[in-house]
């Protein structure tokens, strides 16, 4: 089988579609060597790390005037390369079907809370128009919750819609190094509203009264969005390496995930495959990803949230059994597994596309 990939998410330096679409790319050119793999986008980017050779690139260049990418450039691409099946990673796939055409919709967050993301607005118009048009055979989401709210948001036939679960880098491990001093909680990812930062810091400002523990914020700041106020014991780490990444997990004390709303939650996985405890929202995605080894709170609850802080701080066997709760949950997730589903949701768009 040949496949096109929009590699669009890989032209940004950090986030959890950018992170979906390489580690898709590479296990579907492991797990299936006979199968060629094209990232294809209009955009400049750089793969992350060394490929395989069944896993081409092909990005666009680094300057130039860029139209019409959807409707005319990416259909010759396709036709170029022969494929046999198009993968639209980021909520988009062209309007005509060329090729049997699978969208991943990652979340509904853009339509959920349009300011939560001002940039959303393209996907927001865009995407109910590609899929009331029927330019999509197959839909992947990556839980059952998001399946069952995209149903009924799109009106979409279920057999239409798949969940496959995402997975953590093999990056993120249990390997814990000197205990940090002071301890610190860690919050990764996105720094934007929907993630509830607000929450966290005010539990933390009132553990933080009782004992010494710091609160690392890393993630990309999103555009447009400001950090919270600088405070004693708060760190910003920004846009960490993947590496700098692996190691704030596996040393934290905890790491805290208050999301208001998630398709995933990538970071809750790479915490408890890092050997992390961890304490998150109660949004449903989050709850099915956990399969009960974090610690759910409802995400508008400070007391909740510092009671919480502070048991995990002040009571290792807590710690260390939410640490081992975690870690058998996150080995029930992997990339491969990933990669053999979402191939057979492609195998079923040929199918229906032919047929």
């Amino acid at each position: 089988m040949i496949v096109g990939m929009d590699a669009t998410p890989l032209s940004v330096a950090t986030g959890g579609i950018r992170r979906y679409t390489w580690e898709l790319a590479k296990a579907l050119a492991s797990e299936f060597e006979g199968d060629r793999i094209h990232l294809l986008s209009d955009q400049p980017f750089e793969p992350p790390d060394e490929g395989r050779p069944n896993l081409e690139c092909h990005p666009g260049p680094v300057s130039g005037v860029r139209r019409r990418w959807w409707s005319l450039g990416l259909p010759a691409a396709l036709r170029r390369h022969h494929a046999d099946v198009f993968h639209g990673t980021d909520f988009a796939v062209p309007y005509l079907q060329h090729v049997p055409a699978v969208m991943t919709i990652h979340d509904l967050s853009p339509w959920r809370d349009p300011s939560w993301d001002n940039g959303s607005r393209l996907v927001r118009h865009r995407t109910p128009l590609l899929l009331a048009l029927g330019a999509t055979t197959m839909i992947i989401t990556p839980t059952e919750a998001i399946r069952s709210e995209a149903i009924r948001h799109f009106g979409l036939h279920p057999s239409r819609i798949v969940a496959v679960p995402e997975a953590a880098s093999r990056l993120f491990r249990p390997e814990r190094s000197q205990a940090a001093e002071p301890p610190y909680l860690l919050y990764a990812g996105t720094l934007e509203p929907r993630k509830n930062l607000g929450v966290i810091v005010e539990a933390w400002r009132s553990v933080r009264a009782q004992c010494p523990l710091r609160l690392v914020l890393a993630g990309r700041l999103r555009e447009g969005q400001s950090i919270p106020k600088a405070l004693p014991g708060i760190e910003y780490a920004g846009a960490v390496t993947d590496e700098q990444l692996a190691r704030l997990y596996a040393n934290a004390a905890a790491v805290v995930y208050p999301s208001l709303y998630e398709g995933f939650g990538l970071p809750l996985l790479e915490a408890m495959q890092s050997g992390a405890a961890v304490i998150a929202s109660c949004d449903p995605a989050l709850v099915e990803v956990s399969g009960g080894a974090a610690l759910h709170l409802d995400a508008h609850d400070v007391r909740a949230w510092a009671e919480a802080m502070t048991a995990l701080a002040c009571n290792p066997s807590l710690a260390g059994e939410l640490r081992e709760r975690g870690l058998r949950r996150a080995a029930e997730f992997s990339w491969p597994h990933t990669a053999r589903c979402t191939r057979e949701v492609y195998r079923e768009a040929v199918r229906r596309f032919h047929g």
